[in-house]
């Protein structure tokens, strides 16, 4: 079983893996981003501007959480997991937050 070990500041810890290009895009995230006609750049091009919005401590394999971040007038949200042990952020999907499930500014999601 893999070791579920968390950084304390996921948000340094995120945006430290971003900057030294300790990435890893998954398939699923390739694909994601094909499809929502988002680039790699769109991500990676603002990362002083990320916030954490939800935390995954008990993901399938690894700590996760939700990214929001603001490039170029556009928002979009992430999802990562982190590896410690590794020192890697594992990009695993990234989209333009839907207005009818996210607030006004997209940092919250809507009541259902």
């Amino acid at each position: 079983m893999l070791e579920r070990l968390a950084p304390d500041d996921l948000l340094d810890f995120i945006q430290s893996c971003i900057r030294e290009g300790r990435i890893i895009w998954t398939y699923h995230a390739h694909i994601r981003l094909l499809k929502r006609s988002i680039s790699r750049q769109d991500i990676l091009g603002a990362v002083e501007n990320y916030e954490i919005l939800e935390d995954y401590p008990q993901d399938k394999y690894l700590p996760s959480c939700l990214v929001y971040l603001k490039n170029e007038g556009r928002v979009f949200h992430f999802v990562c997991a982190l590896d410690v042990i590794e020192r890697k952020v594992w990009i695993v999907t990234a989209y333009q937050p839907d207005p009818e499930e996210w607030d006004i500014d997209y940092k919250k999601r809507r009541n259902s």
